[in-house]
Protein backbone atom coordinates (compact mmCIF):
# COMPACT_ATOMS: atom_id res chain seq x y z
CA UNK A 1 0.00 0.00 0.00
CA UNK A 2 1.22 3.31 -0.97
CA UNK A 3 0.20 6.89 0.63
CA UNK A 4 1.80 9.88 1.97
CA UNK A 5 -0.02 9.98 4.88
CA UNK A 6 2.05 7.42 7.26
CA UNK A 7 0.28 7.13 10.17
CA UNK A 8 -3.02 6.63 8.40
CA UNK A 9 -1.20 4.02 6.10
CA UNK A 10 0.57 2.77 9.00
CA UNK A 11 -2.86 2.06 10.96
CA UNK A 12 -4.92 1.04 7.99
CA UNK A 13 -2.06 -2.09 7.37
CA UNK A 14 -2.29 -2.55 11.24
CA UNK A 15 -6.34 -3.16 10.79
CA UNK A 16 -5.57 -5.12 7.59
CA UNK A 17 -3.02 -7.62 9.84
CA UNK A 18 -5.65 -7.79 12.56
CA UNK A 19 -8.02 -9.02 10.25
CA UNK A 20 -6.44 -11.62 7.58
CA UNK A 21 -3.57 -13.84 8.26
CA UNK A 22 -1.75 -11.50 5.12
CA UNK A 23 1.64 -10.22 5.00
CA UNK A 24 1.73 -5.94 4.22
CA UNK A 25 4.21 -3.67 3.02
CA UNK A 26 3.65 -0.02 2.80
CA UNK A 27 5.53 2.66 0.99
CA UNK A 28 4.94 6.40 2.35
CA UNK A 29 5.39 8.28 -1.26
CA UNK A 30 3.79 11.82 -3.24
CA UNK A 31 1.95 9.97 -5.66
CA UNK A 32 1.93 13.73 -7.13
CA UNK A 33 5.56 13.61 -7.57
CA UNK A 34 5.88 11.83 -10.85
CA UNK A 35 8.76 10.07 -10.35
CA UNK A 36 7.20 8.21 -7.41
CA UNK A 37 5.37 5.46 -10.02
CA UNK A 38 9.37 4.57 -11.56
CA UNK A 39 10.09 4.13 -7.52
CA UNK A 40 7.15 2.04 -6.32
CA UNK A 41 7.85 -0.15 -9.55
CA UNK A 42 11.26 -0.81 -8.68
CA UNK A 43 10.62 -1.77 -5.07
CA UNK A 44 8.51 -4.21 -6.02
CA UNK A 45 11.63 -5.23 -8.04
CA UNK A 46 14.05 -5.30 -5.46
CA UNK A 47 11.76 -7.37 -3.23
CA UNK A 48 11.02 -9.88 -5.78
CA UNK A 49 7.12 -9.03 -5.63
CA UNK A 50 5.19 -10.14 -7.89
CA UNK A 51 2.10 -7.72 -8.40
CA UNK A 52 -1.44 -9.38 -9.10
CA UNK A 53 -3.62 -5.87 -9.00
CA UNK A 54 -2.84 -2.77 -9.21
CA UNK A 55 -5.52 -0.33 -7.55
CA UNK A 56 -5.17 3.19 -8.43
CA UNK A 57 -7.30 4.79 -5.90
CA UNK A 58 -5.28 8.20 -4.31
CA UNK A 59 -7.15 11.18 -5.19
CA UNK A 60 -8.35 14.48 -4.02
CA UNK A 61 -10.68 17.36 -4.78
CA UNK A 62 -9.99 21.09 -4.85
CA UNK A 63 -13.50 23.50 -4.62
CA UNK A 64 -13.70 26.87 -6.27
CA UNK A 65 -13.82 29.39 -9.07
CA UNK A 66 -11.19 27.67 -11.90
CA UNK A 67 -9.86 31.39 -12.00
CA UNK A 68 -9.53 31.79 -8.30
CA UNK A 69 -7.87 28.30 -6.96
CA UNK A 70 -4.28 27.29 -6.79
CA UNK A 71 -2.57 26.10 -9.48
CA UNK A 72 -0.22 23.60 -7.53
CA UNK A 73 -2.81 21.75 -5.94
CA UNK A 74 -4.30 21.23 -9.08
CA UNK A 75 -1.24 20.61 -10.87
CA UNK A 76 -0.75 18.05 -7.99
CA UNK A 77 -3.87 16.90 -8.07
CA UNK A 78 -3.74 16.19 -12.13
CA UNK A 79 -0.17 14.22 -11.31
CA UNK A 80 -2.32 11.85 -8.72
CA UNK A 81 -5.05 11.47 -10.86
CA UNK A 82 -3.70 11.25 -14.29
CA UNK A 83 0.10 10.95 -14.59
CA UNK A 84 0.37 8.66 -11.87
CA UNK A 85 -1.71 5.98 -13.10
CA UNK A 86 -0.98 6.40 -16.80
CA UNK A 87 2.73 5.81 -15.07
CA UNK A 88 1.69 2.70 -12.64
CA UNK A 89 -0.45 0.80 -14.93
CA UNK A 90 2.40 1.37 -18.15
CA UNK A 91 5.09 0.01 -15.93
CA UNK A 92 3.18 -2.88 -14.17
CA UNK A 93 0.66 -4.13 -17.12
CA UNK A 94 3.38 -5.54 -19.21
CA UNK A 95 4.61 -7.91 -16.31
CA UNK A 96 0.81 -9.26 -16.05
CA UNK A 97 0.34 -9.43 -19.74
CA UNK A 98 3.39 -11.79 -20.06
CA UNK A 99 2.09 -13.95 -17.13
CA UNK A 100 -1.19 -13.58 -18.98
CA UNK A 101 -3.25 -12.40 -15.28
CA UNK A 102 -3.91 -9.80 -13.25
CA UNK A 103 -5.68 -7.07 -12.56
CA UNK A 104 -6.11 -3.60 -12.99
CA UNK A 105 -9.15 -1.27 -11.36
CA UNK A 106 -8.41 2.72 -11.70
CA UNK A 107 -11.06 4.96 -9.40
CA UNK A 108 -12.76 7.37 -11.00
CA UNK A 109 -16.36 8.73 -10.36
CA UNK A 110 -19.81 9.68 -11.25
CA UNK A 111 -18.52 13.03 -11.69
CA UNK A 112 -16.55 11.93 -14.98
CA UNK A 113 -19.76 11.69 -16.81
CA UNK A 114 -20.31 15.28 -16.61
CA UNK A 115 -18.56 18.74 -16.73
CA UNK A 116 -18.18 20.22 -13.11
CA UNK A 117 -18.04 23.83 -12.46
CA UNK A 118 -16.42 24.70 -8.89
CA UNK A 119 -14.44 21.13 -9.44
CA UNK A 120 -13.28 22.03 -12.87
CA UNK A 121 -10.15 20.39 -12.54
CA UNK A 122 -11.60 17.33 -10.46
CA UNK A 123 -14.37 16.43 -12.79
CA UNK A 124 -11.89 16.84 -16.35
CA UNK A 125 -9.10 14.28 -14.52
CA UNK A 126 -12.20 11.40 -13.71
CA UNK A 127 -13.24 11.57 -16.85
CA UNK A 128 -9.72 10.58 -18.05
CA UNK A 129 -9.79 8.08 -16.13
CA UNK A 130 -12.97 6.49 -17.43
CA UNK A 131 -11.91 7.18 -21.10
CA UNK A 132 -8.21 5.48 -20.48
CA UNK A 133 -9.95 2.58 -18.68
CA UNK A 134 -12.13 1.61 -21.57
CA UNK A 135 -9.15 1.88 -24.49
CA UNK A 136 -6.72 -0.03 -22.85
CA UNK A 137 -9.33 -2.77 -21.67
CA UNK A 138 -10.33 -2.84 -25.25
CA UNK A 139 -6.89 -3.41 -26.44
CA UNK A 140 -6.27 -6.33 -24.03
CA UNK A 141 -9.75 -8.12 -23.79
CA UNK A 142 -7.88 -11.18 -25.67
CA UNK A 143 -5.95 -11.24 -22.32
CA UNK A 144 -6.95 -12.93 -19.01
CA UNK A 145 -5.97 -9.19 -17.42
CA UNK A 146 -8.88 -7.77 -16.25
CA UNK A 147 -9.01 -3.79 -16.31
CA UNK A 148 -11.87 -1.92 -14.86
CA UNK A 149 -13.10 1.69 -13.66
CA UNK A 150 -15.18 2.07 -10.80
CA UNK A 151 -17.50 5.13 -10.79
CA UNK A 152 -18.98 5.40 -7.21
CA UNK A 153 -21.36 9.28 -6.39
CA UNK A 154 -20.65 10.09 -2.71
CA UNK A 155 -18.78 7.94 -0.64
CA UNK A 156 -18.14 8.46 3.47
CA UNK A 157 -14.29 8.92 3.04
CA UNK A 158 -11.86 11.83 3.94
CA UNK A 159 -12.16 12.89 0.67
CA UNK A 160 -15.18 14.22 1.16
CA UNK A 161 -14.44 15.84 4.47
CA UNK A 162 -11.18 17.11 2.98
CA UNK A 163 -12.69 18.78 -0.02
CA UNK A 164 -16.35 20.15 1.85
CA UNK A 165 -15.89 23.13 4.59
CA UNK A 166 -18.84 21.95 6.42
CA UNK A 167 -17.73 18.45 6.63
CA UNK A 168 -21.16 17.25 5.77
CA UNK A 169 -22.83 17.70 2.38
CA UNK A 170 -26.22 19.11 2.22
CA UNK A 171 -27.30 16.81 -0.33
CA UNK A 172 -26.10 13.36 0.68
CA UNK A 173 -28.97 10.74 -1.10
CA UNK A 174 -26.23 8.98 -3.00
CA UNK A 175 -23.98 9.04 0.32
CA UNK A 176 -22.20 5.26 0.13
CA UNK A 177 -20.27 2.39 2.55
CA UNK A 178 -16.57 2.83 1.44
CA UNK A 179 -16.58 -1.25 2.11
CA UNK A 180 -19.49 -1.74 -0.15
CA UNK A 181 -18.23 0.23 -2.77
CA UNK A 182 -14.97 -1.63 -2.90
CA UNK A 183 -16.82 -4.72 -2.36
CA UNK A 184 -18.75 -4.05 -5.60
CA UNK A 185 -16.11 -2.30 -7.78
CA UNK A 186 -13.75 -5.69 -7.30
CA UNK A 187 -16.48 -8.24 -7.99
CA UNK A 188 -17.52 -6.48 -11.02
CA UNK A 189 -13.69 -6.11 -11.91
CA UNK A 190 -13.82 -9.87 -12.05
CA UNK A 191 -16.94 -10.30 -13.83
CA UNK A 192 -15.32 -8.68 -16.52
CA UNK A 193 -17.52 -4.99 -16.30
CA UNK A 194 -15.48 -2.63 -17.68
CA UNK A 195 -17.24 0.41 -16.20
CA UNK A 196 -18.73 0.01 -13.26
CA UNK A 197 -21.48 2.52 -11.18
CA UNK A 198 -22.35 0.91 -7.86
CA UNK A 199 -25.99 2.36 -7.32
CA UNK A 200 -28.95 2.60 -9.30
CA UNK A 201 -29.19 6.76 -8.86
CA UNK A 202 -25.10 6.94 -10.57
CA UNK A 203 -26.21 4.92 -13.32
CA UNK A 204 -29.23 7.52 -13.69
CA UNK A 205 -27.03 10.40 -13.63
CA UNK A 206 -24.07 8.94 -15.35
CA UNK A 207 -26.99 8.42 -18.46
CA UNK A 208 -28.60 11.48 -17.63
CA UNK A 209 -25.94 14.04 -19.90
CA UNK A 210 -26.84 11.54 -22.90
CA UNK A 211 -30.21 12.81 -22.91
CA UNK A 212 -30.08 16.31 -21.66
CA UNK A 213 -28.55 19.37 -23.05
CA UNK A 214 -24.85 19.75 -21.94
CA UNK A 215 -25.95 23.29 -20.34
CA UNK A 216 -28.47 21.76 -18.78
CA UNK A 217 -25.93 19.18 -17.18
CA UNK A 218 -23.71 21.97 -16.32
CA UNK A 219 -26.75 24.08 -14.79
CA UNK A 220 -27.28 21.41 -12.41
CA UNK A 221 -23.95 20.25 -11.27
CA UNK A 222 -23.48 23.65 -10.50
CA UNK A 223 -26.98 24.09 -8.65
CA UNK A 224 -25.59 20.95 -6.39
CA UNK A 225 -21.81 22.08 -5.86
CA UNK A 226 -23.40 25.44 -4.50
CA UNK A 227 -26.42 23.39 -2.23
CA UNK A 228 -23.72 20.94 -0.69
CA UNK A 229 -20.67 23.71 -0.10
CA UNK A 230 -23.91 25.95 2.00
Amino acid sequence: MVDINESLLNMTAEEIKSKSNVEVKTLVKDLSAISSSQEIYDYTVENQLTVFGLINNAGFGVFGNFSETDLKAELSMAGVHVLTPIALTKLFLKGMLERNEGEILNISSLAGFQPGPLMSVYYSTKAFLISFTEAIARENKSSKVRISVLCPGVVNTNFRKNVSADKEAKINSMNSDPRQVAQYGIQKMRKGKVVSLPSISCKFLAFLPRIIPRSTARNIVYSIQMKNRG
